[in-house]
C-alpha cells in the first residue's frame, strides 16, 4: 500500500497503544461486579452484574488497517476473559504472515489462534460455531457474516462502511475546511471506511473551495503526489480498476492522474457530482472526493436523509448552529462537527455503525462491553421464609396489596392536571 510510515505509526501503533494502556488501566474497575439498586423484598440481599466473557470469539479483520483493526477489538476480547480466534485479511499477504507466525510467541496457543485462509476456507470457518463473532469490512460480506452467525444464533458486531457525507456551510472558513477534509479524504490514499465520501455544499462554496483545496494538496504531497512519500498506493489491482471506473462521474477540477502498474490515483476532486453518478453509487474507498452541489443546508440534510444511514456525517461551519442542526435532523454512526477522523482518536467515544453502515461498537470500555456478556444475579438470603410467604398461593387480595407496596416502582414527580 505504499502507507507512508507516519500514517502507519498513528494508525497501527499509537491507536493500538492507547487502546491497550486504556484497558491495563481500566480493566480492574471495568470487570467488577456491578451492584445495581433493589426493591423492598429484595434489601437485604445481594444484586449485581457479573462481566462474564462470551468463550470463544472469531475477529475478522480487514486489509485497510490490517494491524489496528484486528489488534483492537483483540484487545477487549482478551481483557474481558474470551479464547479468540483470529482471521487477518488475505489481501494484505506480509501483515497476514508477520500476525501468523509471531502472534503464537506473545499469546497461548490453547485460547488464541491465527487462521490464514481465503474466502472459501473463510466460508468454512463460519459454518463452525462461535459464541461471538466481530467482522469489519462492507456491508455486502456483513450480511454473509450475519447469515452464518444466525444459523447458531451467534451474537455478531459488524463494522461495515458507507458513503459518509461532509456537508459544508457557506459561512466557514475556506481556508481551514479544504486543509481539514483533504486530510481526511487523502489519508491512506482514502483506504479509510470513516473518511469524508462526497462533499455536499452551495454552488458558491464549491468555487472558493476548489482553490483551497488544490493549495491544500500541494502543501500535503507537492506538485507532484506521485514523488511524495506521504502519500500511499492502492491495495491491489482489482481495487484500482474499481476506483479509476469512478473519474467518470462529474468533471475532473483537480488531480486524476493514473498509474496501473504502480497502482497510483492521484488525490482527485469531482466537481458537479450528480447523484446519478458512479461516484454515488458505492463507497469511495479511494483518493477521490465528489462534490454534490445543494441549494442550502435543507437540501444537504434531505440528501442525507434520502440515503442509508453512514458511519460518520461531517458538518463544516463558523455557525454552531448549523453544525447540531446537522447533528439533530440525521442519524449516524458516529458525528464530527468542523474536522474528520478525529472523532475516532478517543476511546472514550464509541465507535461503530448504525443500519447499512453497521451493527454494534467498541473502543476502550466499550470494547470489553462487547465482548462480555453482562449476566444478572441476584443472590438471596437463604432464610427470612417469612416475608416470602406473601407470593406464594393460596392469593388473596392482602397478599397482593403487599406484593404491591414492596415490588411496585412509583414514578417520580407526578404532577395532576387540574
Amino acid at each position: 500500500m505504499g502507507k507512508p510510515s507516519t500514517e502507519a505509526y498513528f494508525t497501527e501503533i499509537l491507536l493500538c497503544k492507547n487502546e491497550l494502556n486504556d484497558t491495563l488501566n481500566n480493566l480492574c474497575r471495568w470487570m467488577k461486579d456491578e451492584h445495581v439498586d433493589k426493591n423492598l423484598v429484595t434489601q437485604l440481599d445481594s444484586a449485581f452484574i457479573r462481566k462474564d466473557p462470551y468463550g470463544v470469539v472469531l475477529i475478522i479483520a480487514p486489509w485497510n488497517y490490517p494491524i489496528h483493526l484486528f489488534l483492537v477489538p483483540l484487545i477487549g476480547a482478551i481483557a474481558a476473559g474470551n479464547c479468540v480466534i483470529i482471521k487477518p485479511s488475505e489481501i494484505t499477504k506480509n501483515t497476514e504472515k508477520l500476525v501468523a507466525e509471531t502472534l503464537t510467541c506473545y499469546l497461548d496457543s490453547d485460547c488464541f489462534a491465527v487462521v490464514t485462509a481465503g474466502v472459501e476456507e473463510t466460508t468454512k470457518l463460519l459454518e463452525n460455531k462461535f459464541d461471538y463473532i466481530f467482522f469489519t469490512g462492507s456491508p455486502t460480506v456483513g450480511r454473509i457474516i450475519m447469515e452464518a452467525a444466525a444459523k447458531h444464533l451467534t451474537p455478531v458486531t459488524l463494522e461495515l462502511g458507507g458513503k459518509n457525507p461532509c456537508y459544508v456551510s457557506d459561512t466557514c472558513d475556506v481556508q481551514n475546511v479544504a486543509r481539514r477534509v483533504a486530510w481526511g479524504r487523502f489519508f491512506n490514499a482514502g483506504q479509510t471506511c470513516l473518511a469524508p465520501d462526497y462533499l455536499l455544499c452551495s454552488l458558491e462554496m464549491q468555487e472558493k473551495l476548489m482553490p483551497a483545496l488544490r493549495a491544500a494538496i500541494v502543501e500535503f504531497f507537492g506538485s507532484n503526489p506521485k514523488e511524495s512519500p506521504d502519500f500511499g498506493r492502492i491495495v491491489g489491482d482489482k481495487q484500482f480498476r474499481r476506483i479509476q471506473a469512478l473519474l467518470r462521474s462529474g468533471r475532473v477540477a483537480i488531480g486524476g492522474q493514473t498509474d496501473e502498474k504502480e497502482r497510483y490515483i492521484a488525490p482527485t476532486v469531482l466537481a458537479d457530482v450528480l447523484p446519478s453518478d458512479p461516484a454515488m453509487q458505492e463507497e469511495v474507498f479511494g483518493p477521490i472526493l465528489p462534490i454534490v452541489v445543494v441549494a442550502n443546508m435543507d437540501e444537504a440534510i434531505d440528501f442525507i436523509n434520502a440515503r442509508p444511514r453512514p458511519l460518520a456525517i461531517y458538518a463544516f461551519s463558523c455557525d454552531c448552529k448549523v453544525v447540531n442542526q446537522v447533528l439533530e435532523r440525521t442519524s449516524s454512526g458516529g458525528f464530527c462537527g468542523n474536522d474528520t477522523l478525529m472523532h475516532v482518536t478517543l476511546s472514550s467515544l464509541p465507535f461503530g455503525g448504525i443500519g447499512n453502515s453497521g451493527l454494534g461498537k467498541y473502543h476502550g470500555k466499550f470494547t470489553f462491553d462487547t465482548f462480555t456478556h453482562q449476566r444478572g444475579c441476584l443472590h438471596r438470603n437463604m432464610g427470612l421464609e417469612t416475608l416470602n410467604s406473601v407470593r406464594y398461593p393460596p392469593y388473596t387480595p392482602q397478599k397482593q396489596g403487599l406484593m404491591t407496596a414492596t415490588l411496585e416502582i412509583k414514578r417520580k414527580g407526578m404532577c395532576t392536571l387540574l
